[in-house]
C-alpha cells in the first residue's frame, strides 16, 4: 500500500446548526464534506465543556470513592469524583473544587494523569484526569439539588479486583483508575 493510500484526510465541515440546548450539553448537527467521495453528510455532536476525574488518595492509602443514582443506568454507581469544568475554571481548579464537593475530602498538590477524548465519536470535549495524595477529610458533602454521594473509603491494593469485577464500570472513571495503576507500575 503506498503512503497515499495509507492517508486519512480529514473531512471538511461546511457549518453547524444547535437543533437542542439540553443544559449540560448542546446538540449540534453538522454538515461535513468526505474527503473520498466528495458527498456531504450530516453528523451530530455532543457540543459540552470540559470534564475533571480526581483521585483522591488518603494518607493511609485509600481511596476516596464516591456512590451515587446515574440517570442514564437508571442505577448506582461506584465512581471518583469528577465534573463540569466552569466557564473561565482551570481544570486542576476544578478536580480540586469536585473532590471537596462531591466527597468533603480536601485535594491539594494535584498531579495530572492525562488528557482524555470521552468519545471523539460524538462528543467534542476533553477529559483531564488527576491524582491527589494524602486527601484529608475537611468538612460535608455538598452536593447539588440534583446529585446525591456517599463516600466510599477503598484500599488502593483493590482497584485492579473493582476494575476487573466489573463493579467500577463508568468508562471515563475506569481510564482514570487504570492510568494511575500503569503510572504506578512504572515508579
Amino acid at each position: 500500500m503506498s503512503e497515499e493510500q495509507n492517508t486519512i484526510k480529514p473531512w471538511v465541515r461546511l457549518g453547524s446548526e444547535m437543533i437542542a440546548d439540553c443544559r449540560v450539553l448542546k446538540v449540534q448537527q453538522t454538515r461535513s464534506v468526505s474527503p473520498l467521495t466528495h458527498k456531504e453528510h450530516s453528523f451530530y455532536v455532543f457540543d459540552t465543556v470540559d470534564w475533571v476525574n480526581v483521585l483522591p488518595i488518603t494518607a493511609a492509602g485509600e481511596v476516596v470513592f464516591v456512590k451515587q443514582y446515574r440517570h442514564g443506568s437508571d442505577a448506582l454507581s461506584l465512581e471518583i469524583p469528577g465534573g463540569m469544568v466552569d466557564e473561565g475554571e482551570l481544570p486542576i481548579d476544578a478536580a480540586a473544587r469536585e473532590c471537596l464537593e462531591e466527597s468533603g475530602f480536601r485535594a491539594s498538590g494535584l498531579t495530572s494523569l492525562g488528557v482524555l477524548n470521552p468519545n471523539p465519536a460524538v462528543f467534542n470535549n476533553r477529559l483531564h484526569t488527576f491524582l491527589a495524595t494524602e486527601v484529608t477529610q475537611v468538612g460535608a458533602i455538598a452536593n447539588t439539588a440534583t446529585e446525591e454521594t456517599v463516600v466510599e473509603l477503598v484500599p488502593v491494593s483493590d482497584l485492579e479486583r473493582l476494575l476487573v469485577s466489573g463493579k467500577v464500570d463508568h468508562a471515563l472513571v475506569a481510564a482514570t483508575l487504570w492510568r494511575y495503576l500503569y503510572f504506578l507500575q512504572r515508579s
